[in-house]
């Protein structure tokens, strides 16, 4: 009899036990990543009872055998943020506080102050370095964003597409900065035409450089670069080198000269190092082109088709994109852009076997085997998907049944209990 006190017992105990984890499931029922568990029960080594009849087994209750989480795919939730990520797949996100690697399917990161990609806890995500071109490398490290930015390059090479007015008259006197003649070269005259680019120096600094076009002859011209002096402020500097184009009757570019031609600047103003840039105008007829890919020469109003330069300034990250593949590319506010990093994902043969830390983490445990860290997309990882979130994969209308059901046992367990206590007390009373 007192056998059946224990079995009640038992019951009870592994049926509180289940009513602890459906009431787990259900309060994390918003929690972003949260996996919902499951109560595995087992049987206890029965007794055996030998009698007139042969022997007979009699349970001896039920114990818990493992609380095993599910790891069945939450649904996903849209966000405006970039570094909310979920995972589509199998895949966990690594995360490292010091020398302590955890895992997680919990994806709401962002940066902090020192500009790591960090989760809620501050802890550091893992991805795939890349090298000094942009290439991602088989190292992983804490991806991080502090001093990324996009270095200056200098202009080297400008494309100048416009219509020289074929009708301008030629101009008889010498381009000339000084109109006034009083030593302040401030005043350009004697041109015909002109237009102005902007062009960088090794340093980012931008610098508008003026090209003025004089007509020549019938079917030439000669363009000055002009551009403000460094050092005294309001007045010009002219290019020690000028440039001709040369066009055929029908209005073609013939020769541009740029393939001779560096137009040389001394944006620095100390005439140490000047900035060679090459401007081409067109694939002219003489360097077997059509002539009319670039600049021309129509009985037409001048106008300015395209004015393209190849050199830009220092840029700060703008904007931040994750691919489905991981790849974290950054934009800069110079528009130029460059891949960062690459997000890791971690794959276990047995995640169901993970020590869960609290606070949506994992550590690797023996039963779960080493994690196999994997770009997304490749080794049954999944991809990654940004601007996203995966919710908690309990089942609210389930839990609530697996309540109910765990409630019956608790109860019917417990009239065994006092059902026995009936019986022993009937037994107490027989000897009064």
């Amino acid at each position: 009899m007192l056998t059946s006190l224990y079995t009640g017992i038992s019951g009870m105990n592994a049926n509180s036990t289940a009513l602890a984890v459906v009431g787990d499931n259900i309060a994390n029922l918003n929690t972003v990543g949260f996996k919902d568990a499951r109560v595995s029960f087992g049987d206890v080594l029965s007794q055996s009872i030998t009698g007139g009849s042969g022997s007979s087994q009699v349970g001896r209750g039920v114990i818990v055998n493992k609380v095993k989480p599910d790891f069945t795919q939450g649904s996903f939730e849209s966000t405006g943020n970039g570094l909310d990520l979920a995972v589509d797949g199998d895949g966990f996100f690594i995360v490292r506080s010091g020398a302590a690697s955890f895992y997680t399917r919990a994806g709401q990161f962002s940066l902090d102050k020192f500009g790591n990609v960090v989760n809620v806890d501050g802890y550091s995500l893992q991805g795939f370095q890349t090298d000094s071109t942009g290439k991602v490398t088989g190292t992983t490290g804490d991806i991080t964003f502090s001093g990324s930015q996009s270095q200056a390059n200098a202009t080297g090479s400008a494309t100048v597409n416009v219509n020289l007015n074929a009708t301008d008259t030629a101009e008889t006197d010498p381009f000339d900065l000084d109109s006034n003649g009083d030593g302040i070269l401030d005043d350009p005259v004697n041109y015909t035409e002109s237009t102005t680019i902007r062009v960088y120096d090794s340093l980012g600094a931008s610098h508008d450089v003026t090209m003025y076009f004089c007509k020549t002859g019938d079917q030439a011209w000669t363009t000055h670069y002009v551009y403000e002096d460094p050092v005294n402020q309001g007045e010009l500097l002219e290019s020690s080198v000028t440039q001709d184009l040369t066009f055929l009757t029908d209005g073609s570019l013939d020769e541009d000269n740029s393939s001779t031609t560096q137009i040389a600047f001394d944006f620095d103003g100390d005439g140490t190092e000047e900035q060679n840039i090459t401007f081409n105008f067109g694939t002219g007829v003489s360097e077997l082109g059509t002539g009319f890919d670039g600049t021309t020469q129509f009985a037409a109003p001048f106008s300015v088709q395209k004015l393209v330069q190849d050199g830009y300034g220092a840029g700060m990250v703008s904007n931040i994109a994750i691919a489905e593949d991981g790849t974290i590319s950054a934009s800069f506010t110079n528009g130029q852009s460059r891949v960062v990093g690459k997000v890791a994902l971690a794959r276990f043969m047995d995640p169901s076997s993970l020590n869960k830390m609290g606070r949506n983490l994992y550590n690797e445990t023996y039963e779960s085997g080493q994690p196999v860290v994997a770009d997304p997309t490749t080794s049954g990882t999944g991809r990654v998907l940004s601007n996203t979130l995966e919710l908690s994969n309990v089942d609210l209308a389930k839990e609530f049944v697996k309540l109910i059901s765990a409630q019956r046992a608790f109860q019917a367990n417990s009239r065994i209990i006092t059902t026995t206590d009936a019986l022993m007390q009937e037994l107490v009373n027989l000897i009064r």
